[in-house]
């Protein structure tokens, strides 16, 4: 509703995107236009060209989302030598300087995804025991909610429907998300939005107060939808929560304290905090590289795909 682009049906029946310019483009090629601006940053930064790539994908992601990924790569112009998972990704990153084994949760809520997967560490082979996850729930759908109510509370307020108005609902998307990050560290956020939109009499602002509590309760049911999942994944795995040695936080949205205390109450323990939960499995790419390449010889990644292909 709110972007500059359709999405339209192509001649294979798959969802392509239509641009302001009447292009077609498969979402292959638009991963691909991603692909090749991270190649081009890459390549100004170690002033050398860069061909090969490891990939990461969300764990519930099929085989043909799998290879419509490794697709983008090619057309970007790299040579795909591995799709993981993102949480096989960021384990390996946890894993690199530990050497006990142990059985791991990574608990992974992005902008757009939700996984969670249970791995075991032994002697530096990492395999992926189960995986479960949501592919339509992320951070996206917190700003959602969030937006809904501010369009709504001004709706109560002021007596105007900002539903239809694109620009009004792009400030209050840009606004949700923003209160939603200072909501992780501080207990009160106040979104102020002149001249969002106007009508007969004049201009008309959005002043409000948003409590950490309030927003809580608006984002609870979407919180909620990630306990399923993770005792799906622990029955599938055969193991209970007593069983896990650690539970990683993989994604912004793990950030949001909320979160944090629900995965405490599924797993019974606290997550850690080792990983930096928007480097970890772009860190734990970079070690699956450097296997491949051969410059780290002590880690051997077992990966299994959780879908049948």
């Amino acid at each position: 509703k709110n972007v500059s682009y359709k999405i339209v049906r192509a001649s294979n029946g798959d969802a392509w995107v239509q641009g302001g310019d009447g292009k077609m483009y498969s979402p292959s090629q638009i991963g691909a236009f991603v692909l090749m601006k991270m190649k081009e940053t890459a390549e100004g930064y170690l002033n050398t060209p860069v061909k090969n790539a490891v990939i990461t994908v969300p764990a519930y992601f099929n085989d043909s989302q799998r290879q419509a990924t490794k697709d983008a790569g090619q057309i970007a112009g790299l040579n795909v030598l591995r799709v993981i998972n993102e949480p096989t990704a960021a384990a390996l990153a946890y894993g690199m300087d530990k050497t006990e084994d142990k059985i791991i949760a990574v608990y992974d809520l992005g902008g757009g995804t939700f996984d969670i997967s249970i791995l075991e560490i032994q002697k530096g082979v990492f395999e992926v025991k189960s995986t479960n996850g949501d592919t339509f729930l992320g951070g996206e759908d917190f700003d959602n909610a969030l937006v809904t109510y501010l369009a709504n509370e001004f709706k109560k307020d002021q007596g105007i429907d900002v539903a239809k108005d694109a620009m009004a609902m792009q400030r209050l998307k840009e606004a949700a998300e923003k209160a939603k990050i200072e909501l992780s560290s501080s207990s009160q956020t106040d979104i102020n939005l002149p001249y969002l939109t106007m009508d007969a009499s004049g201009p008309k602002h959005l002043n409000l107060k948003l409590s950490r509590s309030k927003f809580e309760s608006l984002v609870g049911d979407l919180i909620k939808r990630t306990i399923q999942p993770c005792q799906k994944a622990l029955s599938d795995a055969e193991v209970s929560k007593s069983d896990i040695g650690e539970v990683l936080l993989v994604g912004g949205m793990t950030r949001v304290p909320k979160v944090q205390q629900t995965v405490q109450e599924i797993f019974g323990r606290t997550p850690s905090r080792a990983v930096n939960p928007d480097e970890a499995v772009a860190v734990g790419a970079a070690v699956q590289g450097g296997v491949l390449a051969g410059d780290v010889t002590d880690v051997l990644l077992l990966d299994v795909t959780p879908l049948s292909l």
